[in-house]
């Protein structure tokens, strides 16, 4: 069994009790998440789906916004999030993107997907060829969108990330 510190559960608990509250004011789905960095919260965020009408808000997600509007920077390093379930395929790519150090979750995809938060379907369309895919994916105009991929490597002043 992992041992973990008071503080890593203090921070896994105020994400549980986020959730909780989310739940009780009938804001969001049950899912709340934080970003800390050296055991201080930078940022929180719920379940902001239906409320906000925008399929991309999930928790994880708010919380990165938010994290990184506060630190300024769309890299944070150093930092852990602390979520109350295994990140979905968006989720997780924008933890990868966002460059956090760890993550600390509570309840599996399994237990997600029990309640009716599924996310089997989109791991598996990932898997399948881009012509195979349940939304049709077409290639269009792949030659005139390499011009903008030949500008970033000509330029000289770009930020990398």
């Amino acid at each position: 069994m992992v041992r973990v510190s008071r503080m890593t559960s203090s921070l896994m608990r105020r994400a549980i009790d986020l959730s909780i509250d989310s739940v009780k004011r009938g804001i969001g789905g049950p899912f709340a998440a934080l970003v800390a960095r050296q055991g201080e919260v930078i940022a929180v965020g719920v379940n902001q789906v239906a409320t906000s009408n925008d399929p991309t808000a999930h928790a994880e997600v708010v919380a990165i916004r938010d994290a990184c509007k506060q630190l300024n920077s769309f890299q944070l390093i150093g930092c852990e999030m602390y979520t109350t379930c295994e990140p979905c395929p968006m989720c997780l790519g924008a933890i990868y993107w966002a460059r956090l150090d760890r993550i600390y979750f509570g309840n599996t995809r399994d237990d997600a997907a029990r309640i009716g938060f599924d996310d089997a379907f989109i791991y598996d369309q990932m898997a399948v060829p881009i012509l195979q895919r349940s939304i049709p994916m077409e290639p269009l105009m792949r030659e005139q969108a390499l011009e903008a991929f030949r500008e970033w490597e000509l330029a000289t002043v770009k930020i990398r990330y």
